[in-house]
């Protein structure tokens, strides 16, 4: 108790008040009725004083209050000395302080919520209007049965495309939401490479492309086994379209004390060096990007490995083939 100033300083007052009393009752001892009550009165203002000085405080801690609930957080109360006023102003500036940040949270997620329903708006409106011309064109009796066929078959589809986009945008949205548990498993390399070529064996027979893959076995990494091999397939789908018939795709996985290191590259037409910054930005598309791109596959790779401790870096160069170099760090525990 002693340690708080504001006390220390009334108890100090009060205790030469009494002393200069004492004093007086011992040069003039026949005044002390007067002295008790000059005593009493100055004990009585001392109180009234401290009182008065206090309420002051509190009224400033609730203007500083109501500041804070109008929206303005710049003001600082912090105090460094003792007390338990000093305390309680130390505590609303750390409590002033998370809500802040709560609120900047809260803004940030209101604008990531309102981009991706921008962007999934404007990316199914195409396919969407698309669909509407050729339903229209179906109501017409007339039609050839062969062009009724071709139209019905692109309806299925836009409406595959569709849904791939709108749950890859929800992901993505989750994701930057930091809503998305990814779990920390012990993930065997060899057994995620084989869960991301699986999707891909048939459109790389199609187009007669070789497979070749090299790795440290027993090579893991702590992660999420069927996220990270969404994030492959992804990548290995880009490699696939951009390599021509006949090529090679080429994966190799390695580990280490730091980090296990997946690389995956293919001899394609390659990346151009002014797209290389911006090839996992959403939406972005290259000029050696095929028509039906949108740009949303490597950005969902690009978010799934960095949300797992891990970095993904992409080599290229026009006519001379990809290359993705990914890493997952250890954790330090």
């Amino acid at each position: 108790m002693l340690r708080n100033r504001e006390i220390r300083v009334f108890i100090i007052i009060q205790i030469l008040i009494l002393c200069a009393a004492i004093l007086a009752s011992w040069f003039f001892p026949a005044s002390g009725i007067i002295l008790v009550f000059v005593t009493g009165t100055l004990l009585i203002i001392s109180n009234l004083l401290m009182t008065i000085w206090r309420y002051k405080e509190m009224e400033k801690l609730s203007n500083y209050l109501r500041q804070i609930a109008s929206g303005d957080s710049t003001l600082d109360v912090r105090d460094n000395q003792e007390g338990e006023l000093s305390i309680l102003k130390n505590d609303i500036y750390k409590v002033t302080l998370m809500l802040t940040e709560h609120r900047a949270q809260l803004q940030r997620d209101q604008v990531k919520l309102t981009d991706a329903i921008s962007d999934i708006s404007h990316q199914i409106k195409t396919p969407l209007t698309s669909m509407m011309i050729m339903a229209d064109v179906l109501h017409d009796r007339k039609l050839d049965e062969s062009k009724r066929a071709e139209f019905t078959r692109n309806i299925g589809i836009q409406l595959e495309r569709m849904d791939w986009l709108v749950t890859s945008l929800l992901k993505l949205s989750k994701m930057d939401a930091g809503t998305i548990l990814f779990k920390k498993n012990q993930v065997d390399v060899s057994q995620l490479i084989k869960k991301a070529i699986d999707p891909v064996l048939i459109p790389m027979d199609i187009k007669e492309q070789s497979l070749v893959i090299e790795g440290v076995q027993q090579s893991s990494f702590l992660g999420d086994l069927n996220w990270t091999a969404e994030a492959l397939i992804n990548i290995l789908k880009n490699c696939v379209e951009h390599t021509p018939d006949g090529g090679e795709i080429f994966i190799s996985y390695t580990e280490n004390a730091l980090y296990t290191e997946i690389i995956i590259s293919d001899n394609g037409k390659g990346i151009s060096k002014k797209d290389l910054p911006y090839i996992f930005k959403r939406f972005y598309k290259g000029e050696n990007a095929g028509e039906d791109s949108v740009g949303i596959g490597l950005a969902m790779a690009y978010s799934i490995v960095k949300a797992q401790n891990g970095d993904i870096e992409v080599k290229s160069e026009d006519g001379q083939g990809t290359r993705f170099q990914i890493k997952f760090y250890k954790q330090v525990i």
